[in-house]
């Protein structure tokens, strides 16, 4: 995290996965990933409609994220959603909602 802005560890931490949630195919990619009942042992760039080069750096901030996690097993890597990287998102969110959703109305409109 920068600890030259004037964010905190939590708000820094909530954009970053803000950020690894707003492209459409890092969502695909989580769900892809969540329908397996076991890590994913392949090709990802093989299953959906991208280019392998597109599909690595949507994993790369996935995996900064920490919503998943991958090993290197010969040729290939084996990925896997991370339950705590996921319930730690989720609360995250969650608590950031929560406080929005109670906050004082705006009457702008």
């Amino acid at each position: 995290m920068d600890k030259s802005v004037p964010y905190t560890a939590q708000q820094q931490r909530l954009a970053l996965l803000a950020k690894a949630l707003a492209h459409p195919a890092r969502i695909a990619i989580l769900q892809f990933l969540a329908a397996r009942s076991e890590c994913y042992f392949g090709t990802i760039h093989e299953e959906l409609p991208m280019a392998k080069a597109t599909v690595s750096q949507h994993l790369k901030l996935l995996r900064e994220a920490g919503l998943i996690q991958g090993a290197i097993e010969g040729p290939k890597v084996r990925y896997c959603l991370s339950p705590m990287g996921c319930q730690a998102a989720g609360k995250a969110f969650h608590a950031l909602f929560t406080r929005l959703e109670t906050s004082p109305q705006c009457h702008c409109e």
